[in-house]
């Protein structure tokens, strides 16, 4: 998938162009991304997705993200998408009118463009789905997608993951939710009570479930180990920061500076207080036990 940072970098040939900022490419977006590649099959031309980095919501209300801009161009590439136009969203970005960011369209030559039917544009949010019409008199509207009666939206996404809820997560993102990290050093406590971890640092903003989770893990060579992940500032041992550890089973050699992908499978608990390591080891070999049975 090609992509590009400016309206203006990419060729001056007709496209198809959805609009959003794609946090996360939940199960909504793919709906809208199906309907973007088929108008494109439709015109013959390259399916274009102009997204936003950060998403707007980040910028403008301070919300942690779903997927950081690697991730995002991953899912897109993954869902089949042709080029994306990643745009960095500043401030002075936001404060341009609805006409500048039509200015911006008109460069992607769009024979048509997809939307949501929440989405708006500039300045103060003034421009709409009409307004789009003044660049293509095809624009498609795509409304909000439900599940189980839920609106399907990275609001709700996010709310599940605040609850621990990996689960209920998945199932508006239609896969496992999942974070990248690049492993660091630890204090390599996990190692001396017979639980080595990962310890993963992340990109600050990324929104990650608190507890212990079953979890999936793959490096950036393609192995892939099934595991358990903590997240938390791990009171037992009067930790402060927040720490993202991981366990992988069957598997001893050194990950540093290595990234790892983990999806989160099911919560297994909640962050506790131990007593001891004694304690806190025996409690590791049954949430051990539980993420395997998660996984197999």
């Amino acid at each position: 998938m090609k992509t590009y940072v400016a309206p203006d970098q990419r060729p001056d040939t007709d496209t198809v162009v959805a609009i959003g900022s794609f946090d996360g490419v939940h199960l909504g977006h793919q709906a809208l991304l199906a309907q973007l590649k088929a108008k494109a099959r439709e015109y013959r031309v390259p399916s274009v997705v102009y997204t936003f980095d950060p998403p707007t919501k980040v910028l403008m209300k301070g919300v942690e993200y779903l997927s950081t801009l690697p991730e995002k161009l991953e899912l897109l590439t993954l869902y089949g998408i042709d080029e994306t136009v990643a745009v960095p969203f500043t401030p002075e970005f936001a404060a341009r009118d609805k006409a500048a960011f039509l200015d911006d369209l008109r460069l992607l030559r769009p024979r048509a463009v997809v939307v949501g039917e929440d989405f708006y544009f500039g300045k103060a949010r003034a421009g709409g789905v009409d307004d789009l019409r003044d660049v293509t008199r095809d624009v498609m509207v795509v409304p909000i997608h439900g599940v189980s009666g839920e609106d399907i939206k990275s609001t709700r996404v996010r709310e599940y993951l605040r609850e621990g809820d990996v689960a209920g997560a998945a199932r508006l993102l239609g896969r496992p939710y999942a974070a990248q990290g690049v492993v660091v050093q630890g204090d390599q406590l996990g190692r001396t009570i017979g639980y080595p971890t990962a310890n993963l640092r992340v990109p600050e903003g990324k929104a990650l479930p608190l507890g212990v989770f079953a979890v999936r893990v793959t490096d950036d060579r393609g192995r892939a180990w099934g595991g358990m992940a903590n997240i938390g500032t791990r009171p037992t041992v009067g930790g402060e920061e927040r720490r993202f550890e991981v366990n992988l089973f069957d598997f001893s050699g050194d990950l540093y500076g290595q990234e790892l992908q983990v999806q989160f499978v099911a919560r297994l608990r909640g962050e506790q207080r131990f007593s001891g390591l004694d304690e806190l080891k025996a409690q590791l070999a049954k949430d051990a036990e539980d993420a395997r049975a998660a996984l197999a």
